[in-house]
């Protein structure tokens, strides 16, 4: 028997009869030419395995900080604590004590500041001894034009108010470029005790204000108390009562106390300084510091300076 050829896989596998002994009979032919294939490429790195890598290596690094203390708290675990947390310390905790946490600290935010006062709350005397303490020092010269005006600070013994502080409050409204040195027709100076002066602005008790003011011919009384401040001669007298509790149609609209305070300086110097008052030049315009506030603000709002907007501020003569 002649050798068979050798088997190709390139041969027709077309199957026309089965041989004996389980083969396939081949059509007799020529055999047929392997055709031109093209070799594979080499295979590149799959995606998947440099994933696997680099999440192997994330991993490794993140226990050797671990173990290392390093990064006791992951970035994906730090949360800020709420805020009512942060204020309140934590029950049953050592005063003075942080509370220990694995949360990050929270950013530091501003604390707004307190609102200031409308009025001063505390008891206070409603009469006094009638004799004053008078600051002792100078201050400067307020303002830069106009005559020197000189005048003194004191406060009724006895009253619950600091010497220095009533001064230093006196000075500062009265320095202020909005207040009556604005015109250049007025400087102004405290001086200490005994030194000449034009007038003293002193702070006395409802009933020795009272008295005060009587001696010149004004009646300070509302509704039978105390009420309201004056000027007579050479005296500003500023009751001790608003000076603490300023009137209620500036405190029930929300203006701080130190306004009032500001206004009733500014109001009884202006009449040391020859001005008289002033009515609301309209509803809804700023009060001239000439008008009596204390007793209502006539449809006008608050204000406690007599220049506004660098030009002198009034109404019409009462």
């Amino acid at each position: 028997m002649p050798d068979r050829p050798p088997t190709s896989p390139y041969v027709d596998a077309r199957v026309r009869r089965a041989e004996p002994g389980g083969r396939a009979a081949v059509p007799a032919g020529p055999r047929h030419a392997a055709p031109d294939v093209p070799p594979a490429p080499p295979r590149r790195a799959r995606p998947k395995v440099l994933v696997v890598l680099f999440c192997a290596a994330f991993l490794l690094i993140g226990v050797v900080l671990l173990r290392s203390g390093l990064a006791s708290d992951p970035w994906w675990t730090q949360t800020a604590a709420p805020a009512w947390e942060q204020a309140s310390p934590t029950l049953g905790g050592t005063a003075g004590q942080a509370t220990p946490s694995h949360s990050a600290a929270p950013t530091p935010t501003a604390t707004p500041p307190p609102a200031p006062p409308l009025r001063l709350a505390g008891a206070f005397p409603a009469d006094g001894p009638g004799t004053f303490a008078v600051h002792g020092s100078p201050g400067p010269v307020l303002g830069r034009a106009g005559a020197l005006r000189r005048f003194q600070v004191a406060v009724e013994n006895g009253v619950p108010e600091d010497l220095d502080a009533f001064a230093a409050t006196v000075d500062a409204t009265l320095g202020d470029p909005r207040s009556w040195i604005a015109g250049q027709r007025v400087r102004l100076q405290r001086v200490g005790r005994g030194s000449p002066h034009d007038f003293t602005v002193y702070l006395a008790t409802a009933a020795t204000a009272r008295q005060l003011c009587a001696a010149g011919g004004i009646d300070i009384r509302v509704g039978g108390e105390s009420y309201t401040s004056c000027r007579v001669g050479d005296k500003v007298i500023i009751n001790l009562a608003r000076w603490r509790l300023s009137v209620p149609h500036y405190a029930d609209r929300g203006v701080p106390l130190a306004i009032y305070r500001q206004y009733v300086i500014n109001h009884e110097v202006g009449h040391a300084l020859g001005n008289g008052h002033q009515g609301c030049p309209g509803p809804g315009r700023p009060a001239p510091v000439m008008q009596k506030q204390t007793l209502g603000l006539e449809g006008c709002t608050a204000n406690s300076w007599p220049y506004v907007g660098g030009r002198h501020y009034v109404g019409p003569p009462v």
